[in-house]
């Protein structure tokens, strides 16, 4: 019976389709150019040059807004067919032969093999949370020209490769966080303040993505309806993709769409009722502990049920939206008047934001072009579910060139927005009073040439999306909103619906955002449990619950503590908290591209570290010149001690109002709050420039011939076959078939398969 046995596995075995397509061929087919191919190259590039001609060097009166979407998707064409492959041949050499951790270590909860589609879509969701929207619209107050050329120059060397290498790297061990791979990289010292400088920041940076839904969904009922829908919905899917019809991705997909469409329309419903009116118009406070029940329980159910379903069901409304605008904006055509470098480009005193355009913008614009934030997403939950390791080009670089695309349309979505009505939405309600007279004195004072704003333009501009008042509606989402509703509108004007485009943009921006809280809960989980794990190895056992419910409290208890703290700041939580945000987002940037450059050095890639020693050193120059000034500028709106020591001067003169604080209450909570971010800022700082320091110590080490073991897992062989890219190549789709066949014949091979995208 044994003997049977055995003989009908190796029978099983020599029927298996090989789980790879042969190098040989990919190589061909890559190399392969048609007369058809070249020419679609050249037009794309001719293409790309003509916008980047007319958005750079022509000075006319307007630009037109289809310039922008032209100069973004030809030249991400042109970095992801030409320089991603560059940087995957020099410095990744991906191997489908070999195992992913979410095939070896498959346990149905953290490591699952995923669809590389569904896979795109819960990472993207996972990445593009409040920097893409909101960055851009802030730094529209510099003109258009500087927040373009990072956004898309930046993302291609800078952000997508950092997204890139760090997802591959973390595959290859296991799916480790970046504070784990530093520690075994750089050593006790470097490794503990990558630890200690990555579990601080994320619960920085998760707390403002919080703050921003919050701020978003805050006494909408019709954002609360829809967006809460979307839990049911996912879990809906879940289930119905493990267990109904398992590997139905299309299918279920279009029923997600489905329903997604029926929660946005019926929240529009909902809103009308009196009941929805009644129970779903709720203050701040109780959204942030619904967001901080919310964060817990999603961290903690298996990945498979909520968080990838979830994330990709948001990607169809995302990417749906930027697309549709992205439509809108080419057949409305806009002329923006908005100059490519506006006034406060050469100042530090906008009334936006403080600070001049070196180095403030490159860390008001951070998920757009380079972000820490991604570095833990791409070591997170990401690592553990890739099916192939040709897959990670495609999820990694391709998935932040699309967050790029998005920064780019928020970008051209602000500055169609009327400038007086741009500056009256983002200036601080202490400068303008908060009413339309007040708001419109205070932009006509500011001197801009071209602009002169009356309280009837703003009162009007609130009533046609429906709002009560668009005067210092800060943190960018509703400008972004605004300017969102405007294109759409005009692109179908006859169905007079500027009202449901507002609240449809409120709505998807929330959305948006949310996905990022819940997978940046669910990471920083596994980055304490990998931190505890050095002290007590139970912690290592990611299937012991008992710990992962520990360590997802404590990382909640951090983050929603700075989340009620902002969202109790009377002068604005977002105000407050986001350029301590942009900052620390754009420090654990320089952290992973150090981790990263310390691994390329101990794979003996020298000759090609300068694709990462590139971003890494201008990143560094950035932040650590913008927490300079931060820490130690003695202008009060620009460095946190400065205006920290303000306020307490004031306080303790008996000074029962101080600038924008109205209140005593007011004064101390600006200065516990700027307390807090100066301290912070210095800690974040230090422990940056620590790890940056024993990686270049690194490098110069195994410059010496003295590199360190590899720390990737042991080499296995792999059992499963899926396709590396969006769409399947000739070689890809003869293979498929194979494997279609072999699951008919076998179709207990599905169930105990770690991975079936190809049936």
């Amino acid at each position: 019976m044994r003997e049977n046995s055995a003989s009908s596995t190796d029978l099983l075995e020599h029927e298996r389709p090989p789980a790879y397509v042969d190098p040989e061929i990919i190589a061909a087919e890559e190399k392969k150019w048609t007369p058809k191919k070249i020419a679609l190259w050249v037009a794309i590039s001719l293409v790309g040059a003509i916008s980047w001609f007319m958005l750079a060097i022509v000075r006319g009166e307007t630009v037109n807004g289809i310039w922008f979407v032209f100069a973004a998707v030809c030249s991400y064409l042109i970095a992801y067919r030409f320089y991603a492959r560059y940087v995957e041949a020099k410095l990744a050499n991906p191997d489908d032969r070999r195992a992913t951790p979410a095939e070896y270590d498959a346990d149905g909860k953290d490591y699952a093999a995923t669809d590389r589609r569904v896979l795109y879509g819960h990472h993207f969701a996972a990445i593009a949370g409040a920097g893409p929207l909101v960055g851009p619209v802030l730094a529209a107050q510099m003109g258009f020209l500087p927040g373009t050329i990072w956004i898309i120059v930046g993302v291609i060397f800078a952000g997508a490769v950092q997204d890139y290498l760090v997802l591959f790297f973390s595959m290859r061990r296991g799916g480790r966080s970046l504070g784990q791979m530093a520690k075994e990289e750089l050593g006790t010292v470097g490794g503990y303040a990558a630890i200690l400088a990555t579990l601080t920041i994320m619960i920085i940076i998760t707390a403002i993505l919080a703050l921003v839904v919050v701020n978003a969904l805050g006494e909408s009922p019709w954002g609360v309806f829809s967006v809460g829908m979307t839990i049911p919905i996912a879990l809906f899917m879940g289930v119905y993709l493990r267990y109904l019809r398992p590997g139905k991705v299309g299918e279920v997909s279009l029923i997600g769409f489905i329903l997604l469409m029926v929660a946005i329309i019926a929240g529009g419903w909902v809103a009308e009722t009196s009941w929805g009116a009644q129970y779903l118009t709720l203050d701040r406070v109780t959204l942030a502990w619904a967001v901080i029940i919310y964060g817990f329980v999603a961290a903690i159910l298996p990945v498979w049920l909520l968080l990838a379903p979830r994330d990709y069901l948001s990607t169809f409304m995302k990417v749906g939206t930027i697309i549709l605008l992205a439509v809108g904006i080419i057949v409305v055509r806009p002329e923006i008047s908005v100059p490519a470098f506006s006034e406060f480009a050469s100042r530090s005193d906008g009334p936006v934001w403080s600070g001049s355009l070196f180095p403030f913008l490159f860390v008001t614009i951070a998920c757009g072009a380079l972000s820490g934030f991604h570095a833990l997403i791409a070591s997170g939950t990401t690592p553990k579910m890739v099916e192939k390791e040709r897959q990670v080009r495609f999820i990694g670089y391709g998935g932040m060139l699309m967050e790029s695309f998005v920064a780019i349309m928020a970008l051209v979505a602000a500055v169609t927005v009327d400038r007086g009505i741009y500056f009256a939405m983002n200036s601080a309600a202490g400068a303008t009073g908060g009413t339309i007279e007040g708001a419109a004195a205070f932009v006509n004072s500011l001197g801009l040439t071209g602009v002169h704003v009356t309280p009837e333009l703003l009162g009007e501009t609130a009533q046609h999306v429906g709002e009560q008042s668009i005067v210092s509606r800060t943190g960018g989402a509703p400008t972004l909103a605004v300017g969102m509703a405007t294109i759409l509108h005009q692109m179908m004007p006859a169905f007079d619906l500027m009202s449901f485009w507002y609240h449809f943009a409120i709505m998807f921006e929330a959305l948006f955002i949310l996905t990022a809280v819940d997978a940046g809960t669910r990471v920083a989980r596994f980055m304490l449990q990998d931190t505890l794990g050095n002290f007590f190895p139970r912690f290592n056992d990611h299937n012991w619950r008992l710990g992962a419910w520990l360590t997802t409290a404590i990382m909640v208890a951090g983050w929603g503590s700075i989340l009620i703290l902002g969202v109790t700041d009377p002068l604005g939580g977002i105000n407050t908290f986001y350029p301590l945000f942009g900052i620390a987002n754009q420090l654990l940037a320089a952290v992973a591209l150090a981790v990263c450059l310390a691994i390329a050095a101990n794979k003996g890639k020298f000759k090609y570290l300068w694709i990462i020693a590139l971003p890494l050193v201008f990143d560094l120059v950035v932040t650590v010149v913008g927490s300079w000034q931060k820490i130690f500028s003695s202008n009060p709106k620009v460095g946190y001690w400065a205006n920290h020591f303000a306020f307490k001067d004031a306080l303790e003169s008996g000074a029962s109002s101080f600038g924008a604080a109205k209140t005593p209450a007011a004064m101390e909570a600006v200065l516990r709050n700027t307390m807090v971010q100066g301290t912070l800022s210095i800690i974040f700082v230090v422990l940056t420039l620590i790890v940056v320091l024993m990686a270049v110590l690194e490098v110069m080490r195994a410059a010496k011939g003295q590199q360190k073991e590899t720390r990737e897992n042991p080499y296995i062989e792999s059992r499963i076959f899926a396709p590396a890219g969006l769409t399947a190549t000739d070689a890809e789709k003869k293979l498929e078939k194979e494997w279609a066949e072999f699951y008919r014949k076998h179709p207990q091979e599905i169930a105990g398969s770690a991975g079936h995208s190809a049936h």
